[in-house]
């Protein structure tokens, strides 16, 4: 026992020696090499991502398209009449507009009339024809509605529209209007509204002197006109 415990000893002091030796080696050898720094790499420090740009909504111009039904449409028809090519009718009670072509034929086109006790009837000639026109509304109309303005020029959100006929020395017009959904309807203060596609469409026909003839509610004739196929 005494010898394995010596021969142990003997074991250690090498093993002691050698790891001395390999110190000093590496110590002589790190002495010997240059110094080469440590490769230390800053890194700037994280920024936190922006916060995405917030679009602002688009707002569109609302766009008043109606679809009228297939009967308010203008439409080359058969309308058997004596009244000479060019005359305009205005057949009330069914909200129509013909425009007279002759030979047994008309162009009808879908209005808008006088809403209760603001229906008229009569013969008239067009005075007067304008562009955008402006609107003053009568004093009466005024008096009805004392909200109304006293003027607007004319454009797109004028109540008349793209184009006005003026009837006789009436304050009643054919226009055209900025609500094409009330055309079929009854709900002016006198005047014949079209859209605006339809009254400059019937702008382009007549001229000032046009004769115009306004039927009455009360005429509850048949609807004379049928579609020219």
């Amino acid at each position: 026992m005494f010898q394995s415990i010596k021969l142990n000893s003997r074991l250690a002091a090498a093993a002691f020696g050698a790891l001395a030796i390999g110190t000093v080696a590496f110590s002589a050898s790190a002495a010997a090499a240059p110094l080469v720094p440590f490769p230390f790499i800053l890194t700037p420090p994280t920024e936190a991502a922006p916060p995405p740009v917030q679009q602002m909504p688009q707002v569109q111009e609302e766009e008043r398209t109606t679809v009228l039904p297939a009967r308010l449409r203008r439409q080359v028809v058969a309308y058997p009449t004596r009244e000479a090519p060019g005359t305009i009718i205005i057949d009330t009670p069914h909200t129509y507009l013909y425009l007279v072509l002759g030979n047994g034929q008309a162009m009808r086109y879908g209005i808008g009339v006088g809403r209760d006790g603001f229906t008229w009837s009569g013969t008239q000639t067009i005075t007067k024809k304008a562009e955008w026109p402006d609107w003053t509304p009568p004093p009466e109309m005024i008096a009805r509605q004392p909200y109304l303005p006293r003027h607007m020029a004319g454009g797109p959100g004028n109540p008349l529209g793209a184009r006005a006929m003026y009837l006789g020395g009436t304050v009643y017009r054919i226009h055209g209007t900025n609500a094409p959904e009330t055309i079929g309807t009854r709900v002016s203060s006198g005047c014949l509204r079209l859209t605006n596609e339809d009254v400059s469409d019937l702008y382009s026909r007549v001229g000032v002197g046009t004769k115009v003839i306004v039927l009455p509610m009360t005429d509850r004739r048949a609807d004379l006109g049928s579609a020219v196929r």
